[in-house]
């Protein structure tokens, strides 16, 4: 089972090389990661972006260019909309965004015609969050597509957090199904549906996890706190490997708390695709998205 995120590395690294698309990467940050990921095995980028600023950059940072393939390109929705041609005809295996802004990433990826993302499907956000006291891994959704997703969504979420989980090497997940509260609310939606969901893992409707909830974010992380408010019979309370948040104020204000004030690391992908979408903030470090190109690249199904 991988534990810490560097493993994603080296896990992916054992896989070879993947193809990797990247719209619109002209910024350092970008690059970097794309340089590193290619220096550690993962990848054969290609570049989609101004050649001029693309070569400047890298001659700057002391990035060698002579491996990456560079599509000259001006314009950072034309970038987005070859590089997401590029993935859904099967000339590349991973998206990644570069320093375009997420709405035109998104709208690329979501693009009728493009052909990346599949009729009635649910466009999802999974990320994986590695926090320095913490003895595992956490992957968690949603907290940068859906704004509030309904119960179908939610059993779609359900659905992309044990793939990622079983990625990650563990058998049978647990999913926590986190609400303000680990009481079930009759007036709160989120407690209620937690409560169904629990219900439907129960019940093997949800596939190979174990999902429980309401369970407020302390009681599924911590053991301690979950016996101090005595909540008994969970098999998830304590110990989650996975976090479902209602909607996408709470799961992104864990995302950046994790990051910002838990010195924590990340990696993230848009899933729900023909093929794993790396999508990370342009602000976010380059180890974050190194991390999510080893993610996005330990995903693609052979």
């Amino acid at each position: 089972m991988i534990n810490r995120l560097s493993q994603i590395v080296g896990q992916a690294r054992e896989r070879g090389r993947r193809r990797l698309a990247v719209a619109y990467g002209q910024d350092s940050h970008t690059l970097h990661a794309v340089y590193d990921a290619y220096l550690q095995g993962l990848v054969a980028p290609t570049i989609y972006g101004d050649r001029a600023t693309i070569l400047k950059v890298c001659q700057e940072e002391g990035i060698d260019t002579k491996d990456f393939t560079i599509v000259d390109e001006k314009s950072d929705v034309r970038c987005v909309e070859l590089a997401v041609s590029a993935v859904a005809t099967g000339a590349a295996d991973v998206l990644m965004k570069g320093l375009v802004s997420t709405d035109k990433y998104m709208r690329g990826i979501l693009n009728k015609d493009a052909g990346l993302f599949p009729p009635k499907g649910v466009l999802s956000h999974v990320s994986v969050v590695e926090l320095p006291d913490y003895p595992r891994l956490v992957t968690i959704c949603d907290v940068a597509v859906i704004p509030l997703p309904d119960f179908k969504q939610k059993v779609k979420m359900i659905g992309y957090l044990g793939n990622v989980a079983h990625t990650l090497g563990i058998e049978r997940p647990r999913i926590a199904c986190i609400a303000p509260s680990e009481q079930l609310l009759p007036s709160v939606p989120s407690s209620t549906e937690a409560a169904i969901l629990a219900k439907m893992g129960d019940r093997g409707q949800l596939g190979n996890v174990i999902v429980d909830g309401p369970l407020s974010l302390d009681v599924a992380m911590y053991p301690e706190a979950a016996q101090q408010k005595k909540v008994q019979g969970s098999n998830v309370a304590g110990q989650a490997d996975c976090l479902l948040f209602p909607n996408i104020e709470s799961g992104n204000v864990f995302f950046k708390s994790a990051s910002h004030f838990g010195q924590g690391e990340i990696a993230a992908m848009v899933v729900g695709t023909k093929v794993p979408c790396v999508l990370t903030s342009r602000g976010d470090s380059t180890l974050t998205k190194l991390y999510s190109i080893a993610l996005a690249c330990l995903s693609v199904k052979d």
